[in-house]
């Protein structure tokens, strides 16, 4: 599905529905239902591969269907699991359509609360109804500037995503194999 539609979701249900406004905390949803179809997916597909003998034998030892979950199935489908959410993180990190359409900001002057202080009781919520931005609409504002040093900033941006997804995905991968290999 375009993520597009997971924009539209978000505008009508959470901005304007439940008017919760064009907030770093609707953007955190509207990314949280871009990626949930992408887990659910890897989580179905990683307890279907566990063989069907495991649940034989965790039935034949007389443990009822959610201790067989539980107990065998979840942990031995856990490193797709964790891949498919890590995969999942990493899509949401270049997102930017849905986030336009929910009312991202093209530019920002200040920088929101910081979500911890330093009195008590020391985590600050206040910072999850501030304005937003992405880095892409952050990039793109920047390389349609005449100076060049706007377009250095653009290009380190840039390199930034392309860092960042490459290591969520090579993350996922180094863990698929140590949690498969340490169940060997």
């Amino acid at each position: 599905m375009p993520s597009i539609i997971y924009g539209l979701l978000a505008l009508g249900l959470f901005v304007q529905t439940l008017g919760l406004g064009q907030t770093i905390l609707v953007a955190g949803m509207t990314l949280a239902l871009l990626i949930l179809p992408i887990i659910i997916v890897a989580t179905r597909e990683a307890a279907r591969s566990i063989p069907l003998e495991i649940r034989e034998a965790a039935y034949g030892l007389g443990a009822d269907k959610w201790q067989t979950v539980s107990g065998y199935i979840l942990p031995a489908a856990r490193p797709g699991i964790l891949t498919g959410a890590i995969v999942g993180m990493s899509r949401a990190i270049g997102e930017t359509a849905p986030i336009i359409t929910i009312g991202a900001l093209t530019f920002i002057a200040f920088l929101p609360p910081s979500p911890v202080q330093s009195t008590f009781p020391f985590v600050n919520f206040e910072w999850l109804n501030s304005p937003f931005t992405v880095m892409p609409i952050q990039m793109f504002n920047w390389v349609s500037r005449p100076q060049a040093a706007f377009h250095v900033n653009a290009a380190a941006t840039g390199l930034i995503l392309l860092v960042m997804t490459l290591a969520m995905n090579g993350l996922a991968i180094w863990l698929r194999y140590k949690i498969l290999r340490s169940m060997r």
